[in-house]
């Protein structure tokens, strides 16, 4: 990774910026993707989502974090974290800036109430970094079409978490 790297708040920069990084990451067709539906309606999680600036100060990566919800069955909502977009522009991938992205935004979270953390992801490469699993999410869904290997969780007790539900947006 860059020596120049710097994380900064994701909520000091320019919304058109984040959006046009996401766009080059992913195709701006992203937001067709089920994680989108999944965090409908809410907003991204400032101290848990970082910007990551190149030496020359450009926007080179980003991470946001949103509020959801598992909800049971019989009608519990378990609050949850959703981890990601992790974005990282094509021709800094590989370098590094995603692991930095992503262990600022695990490093933020409180140890006093930790929520557990959900994404879309690599289990082995999530799981290797930071101890996401697909074990014990086999009975969760998501509102659209999704790899059931790919949603993953992490969580310092997971006895505690629900066998079934539905994954989307926290309301209070």
């Amino acid at each position: 990774m860059s020596a120049g790297l710097t994380l900064i708040p994701l909520e000091n920069v320019d919304p058109a910026l984040v959006d046009a990084l996401l766009d080059r990451a992913f195709e701006p067709e992203r937001k067709q993707r089920t994680a989108y539906k999944v965090r409908e309606g809410t907003d991204w999680l400032p101290g848990l989502s970082f910007a990551a600036i190149d030496a020359e100060e450009h926007l080179v990566g980003t991470i946001q974090c949103w509020p959801v919800a598992l909800n049971t069955p019989d009608g519990k909502a378990v609050p949850m974290i959703m981890v990601g977009p992790v974005a990282v522009l094509p021709e800094y991938q590989g370098l590094g800036y995603g692991q930095a992205l992503m262990s600022a935004a695990i490093a933020s979270l409180s140890p006093e109430a930790p929520l557990p953390q959900v994404m879309i992801g690599d289990p082995e490469y999530y799981g290797r970094f930071w101890g996401f699993s697909n074990v014990g999410t086999t009975g969760w869904q998501l509102p659209g079409p999704f790899e059931q290997h790919r949603l993953l969780v992490r969580c310092d007790n997971p006895a505690v978490l629900p066998r079934e539900g539905t994954l989307g947006p926290w309301r209070r």
